[in-house]
Order: structure tokens, then C-alpha cells, then sequence
């Protein structure tokens, strides 16, 4: 079995390595404003990954609306030089064995291609299923999930108000 190497899978590779390394630099660092510019780069690789449904998603809701709220929500509950702790060893350990197993089961399930879109419905959906997918309230559908993670970021916002008040 012989694999081409086109530019898509080149680009693919890049954009791939690039989600890895910000990922990585998100989850380590320890300032605060660092991590969430480092989420940013991820979300914006993520968005050039070849699906136009998802990459628009990606631009307009968390690249411009999550991120602008984290940074909001750091620069109104603490400083922008601040530091994290740093965490303890025994911490670090189940950490990072959480981490290994995370890591082999979404191996295993990429690699088995259980959730592909085309395994499920025969080809890839098309962005009509995919819109009465997310707003609908019936079965397999995410209605429900959406509305409390918006009443979730209200609380957030709320919670960030009521904090930069207190000070």
C-alpha cells in the first residue's frame, strides 16, 4: 500500500504539527494570557483543516467570541504578568497517565474510524444535515447542550462582573 503525498496532506501535516505544538504550549504554560493566545494559534489551525463548516465555526464563535471573553475574564480577575503555581508532583503523575490513556483511546478511535462522518451515513454529510443536527431538539440532536453552555458563558460573564466589583 503506497501513499501519495499531495499538498493537501502536506498542508494537513503542518497545520497538524502546529495544533500539537500550540496545544501543548496552552496546557504548560504557565501564564495565564500566554495559554489563551497558544488556544488561539489552535483554533485558527484548526479552522484551515480543508472543512468550511467548521473552519467558519471556528473563526466566528471561539476565535472571536470564546477568546475575547477568557481574555476578558483574566484581565478582570487578575493581573496580565501573573503566573500560575507551579503544580505538584503528585499531581503531575495521574496527570499525565490521564493524559496517556486520553491519548490511546482517541488513537484507537480515530484509527478505527468508528465516528467517521462517511462510516455513518455512507458519505459526508452536507452543511443542511449538520445545521438541523445542532439546532434540533429531538434525538442526536444538540439543542439542549447548546442552550446551557450559553447560560453558562452568562453565568461566566456574570461571575467575572461580580468579582471585578468586589475589587
Amino acid at each position: 500500500m503506497t501513499m501519495e503525498i499531495t499538498s493537501g496532506l502536506i498542508v494537513f501535516a503542518v497545520l497538524a504539527l502546529i495544533i500539537v505544538v500550540f496545544s501543548f504550549l496552552a496546557v504548560t504554560s504557565r501564564r495565564i494570557l500566554r495559554a489563551v493566545t497558544y488556544l488561539l494559534f489552535v483554533l485558527f489551525a484548526t479552522a484551515g483543516l480543508n472543512y468550511s463548516f467548521l473552519g467558519a465555526v471556528q473563526l466566528t464563535i471561539y476565535a472571536g467570541g470564546i477568546i475575547v471573553l477568557y481574555v476578558f475574564s483574566i484581565l478582570l480577575t487578575s493581573g496580565v504578568g501573573e503566573k500560575t503555581e507551579k503544580p505538584e508532583t503528585k499531581k503531575v503523575v495521574p496527570a499525565l497517565i490521564g493524559a496517556l490513556v486520553g491519548l490511546v483511546v482517541c488513537g484507537w478511535l480515530i484509527f478505527s474510524e468508528r465516528f467517521a462522518p462517511s462510516v455513518v451515513w455512507g458519505t459526508d454529510p452536507d452543511m443542511n444535515v449538520v445545521g438541523q443536527m445542532l439546532m434540533s431538539p429531538y434525538k442526536y440532536g444538540y439543542l439542549l447542550p447548546f442552550e446551557v453552555i450559553s447560560v453558562f458563558l452568562l453565568a461566566c460573564i456574570i461571575g467575572g462582573i461580580l468579582i471585578a466589583r468586589k475589587r
